[in-house]
């Protein structure tokens, strides 16, 4: 865990992160977040550079982490699949080498997670990630951050994630080790998430439970969160996807099961009607796109640790 300002701090996962740290940055974000709709913006980064290194294409990502870093007042650059082609025309290590002699900081949105965690051994400045297969750490720390402003709270939670056991299952997971909520994972058979994951949280006395069954795992649910069903790179198995997730679409019905105040969340993209319907999307228990905008200011409190630690968080 690195604490001290002239360590580096990156965020790949939740594992630098204690409920110390996760509460601190939540309150900073709250702060920006207010001066923001007063219509103060405050240069908390001045000068700073960011370097976005995105393998997959992103619409939320990389726009909030860009108006972020620009409302900090440093900038932001960014480098798609064309421009590095990490592995390809230059290799993860000496990418992450070189942008460390430019940037201050550095988000990776990848498939693999050995490629961040490659450059994170290899660069000099701050590591955050933007997303990989494995985890998405920053989407679930603004949607912790979500639930905080909708229900005035997270203790005593209960979050029923229904589909696909994917990356932001995975950074649930990691989050119920950290955060005093209960989670209900229900996911077919063979796309449940990471079991070592949910083995390591349950050891350290989380309340994390995987199921096949979608109806009990919304029963008494505070929250029902969801996610595409096919993720980027699984384009080929769309259909097979399909018919094994038919169950676990989020619906009226399913809604209804959980309590009567109960919040839907989607990190977005959505396919409308597939694992999540239009209604419900546009529905009165939605919080969906207050999730979505909540990634502007968490991000920024994460960039505003990333690069001062928690004093940083004080300012």
């Amino acid at each position: 865990m690195t604490t001290d300002r002239n360590q580096k701090r990156d965020l790949l996962s939740f594992q630098p992160l204690a409920r110390k740290q996760i509460e601190a940055i939540f309150a900073f974000s709250r702060k920006l977040k207010h001066e923001l709709k007063r219509g103060i913006v405050r240069p908390r980064l001045p000068e700073k550079a960011l370097a976005m290194v995105f393998e997959k294409p992103s619409l939320r990502t990389r726009v909030s982490f860009e108006t972020g870093m620009i409302q900090l007042g440093g900038s932001a650059i960014f480098l798609g699949p064309d421009e590095i082609q990490l592995g390809l025309r230059e290799s993860a290590a000496d990418g992450a080498r070189v942008l460390s002699r430019w940037a201050d900081l550095i988000v990776v949105r990848t498939f693999s997670q050995d490629t961040l965690e490659e450059m994170a051994r290899c660069a000099s400045v701050p590591i955050i990630n933007g997303l990989t297969d494995l985890y998405h750490p920053c989407q679930v720390l603004a949607d912790c951050f979500t639930l905080i402003e909708k229900k005035r709270r997270l203790e005593g939670l209960k979050i029923a994630f229904v589909g696909d056991g994917n990356n932001v299952a995975n950074s649930w997971v990691e989050a119920a080790s950290r955060l005093p909520f209960s989670l209900v994972v229900a996911s077919p058979k063979g796309y449940e998430p990471d079991a070592l994951l949910v083995a390591e949280a349950k050891e350290t006395g989380a309340r994390v439970q995987v199921t096949a069954d979608p109806e009990e795992a919304v029963k008494d649910a505070d929250v029902i969160y969801t996610d595409v069903w096919t993720s980027m790179g699984q384009e080929a198995e769309a259909e097979a996807r399909r018919r094994a997730f038919r169950r676990y679409q989020v619906n009226r019905e399913l809604v209804a099961r959980a309590k009567r105040d109960a919040v839907v969340m989607h990190c977005l993209p959505a396919h409308r009607n597939e694992e999540i319907t239009h209604d419900v999307i546009e529905g009165p228990q939605s919080i969906i796109f207050d999730q979505a905008e909540n990634r502007l200011h968490v991000q920024k409190g994460i960039m505003v640790w990333a690069l001062k630690g928690m004093k940083g968080l004080k300012s």
